[in-house]
């Protein structure tokens, strides 16, 4: 009996899954093309990270090149360069996120606020266009504002009789300028999912809050901003994820090659290009790009971690 149960059963189970494939084969034929994508350039291009352990040559490619164990990340820690690097991409990032966020929950509560349809519409174009705005004309619009022979900043200043501001000389000034670039550039895109977010409360709650008295900050204090606390959360975990990862656009495109600069606006993106480009160290590159996913990483889970600690629902996993 046992050995006849057993095929029966195993039938069953087959029968089971085939009917479940079949039922939801329109399904998984639509997500093909995205599992298809993650596999070609996500997860098949995993196997290049032997290149942090290696030193590569032409001759040998990727996985004939000699082995040179932790050889290239030695270098990097030794010669300091990757804990600059590492300490640029982290603040300007956490920078980014705390304006970048403040500001689009503000604008998304704003919006919502607004009672004019007409000048909702205009205002949430305007501060979505930006994003549209590629980080290249951002690169020349900035150049033509702050050259020093004719720029628009410097032209005011001596029109005025004052001496010209030797912008791309003064490192710790793009704190400012960048921090103020990528707000301008994200903060309406980040704020229509706070605008969702805000759009589903329920009205009767601002209705009952009028009832009782409340006026608009005591709405948004006591309703607004805790019905979307755990999407900003959400959002939060998913930002801290790449805290390690600096936009490279912004950064090259806005400093380019600019050596005076490096210091302060040098971020781990851009000294893995200028590895992979200028030095074509490509093992150099290989293990500052695996530094920087593996601590992201950890990053990642450590955030959700203590988000689990204390808001459990709140938490990826």
């Amino acid at each position: 009996m046992v050995r006849l149960l057993i095929p029966e059963k195993s039938c069953t189970q087959l029968n089971k899954k085939k009917h479940t494939f079949g039922k939801n084969f329109v399904f998984i034929l639509m997500l093909s093309p995205v599992l298809i994508y993650f596999l070609l350039f996500h997860y098949l291009p995993m196997s290049g990270l032997v290149l942090a352990f290696k030193k590569y040559n032409h001759t040998g490619g990727i996985f004939g090149s000699p082995w040179v164990g932790f050889d290239n990340f030695r270098f990097l820690f030794v010669s300091g360069t990757i804990l600059r690097v590492t300490f640029n991409t982290v603040l300007y990032n956490l920078i980014f996120l705390i304006t970048c966020q403040f500001l689009a929950v503000v604008v998304a509560i704003v919006l919502n606020e607004l009672t004019s349809g007409m000048f909702k519409k205009i205002f949430h174009s305007f501060m979505f266009l930006p994003y549209f705005v590629s980080f290249v004309v951002v690169g020349a619009i900035v150049y033509n504002f702050f050259n020093y022979e004719y720029g628009m900043v410097n032209t005011l200043l001596k029109s005025f009789g004052k001496e010209p501001l030797n912008v791309y000389g003064l490192p710790y000034i793009w704190w400012f300028i960048l921090t103020g670039l990528n707000t301008w550039k994200w903060v309406g895109y980040t704020s229509i999912i706070y605008l969702a977010g805000v759009t589903n409360i329920d009205p009767q709650l601002y209705e009952a809050a009028k009832i009782d008295g409340a006026n608009i900050w005591q709405r948004i204090r006591i309703i607004t901003l805790p019905a979307i606390k755990p999407l900003i959360i959400t959002i939060i975990l998913f930002q801290l994820g790449s805290i390690l990862k600096g936009q490279f656009e912004l950064f090259y495109n806005v400093i380019g090659n600019n050596g005076q600069l490096y210091n302060a606006t040098d971020v781990i993106d851009t000294y893995v290009f200028r590895m992979l480009v200028h030095n074509f160290d490509i093992g150099m590159g290989a293990a500052a790009g695996l530094y920087q996913s593996f601590f992201g990483l950890i990053l990642i889970l450590a955030a959700n971690f203590l988000v689990r600690k204390y808001h459990k629902d709140f938490t990826f996993f």
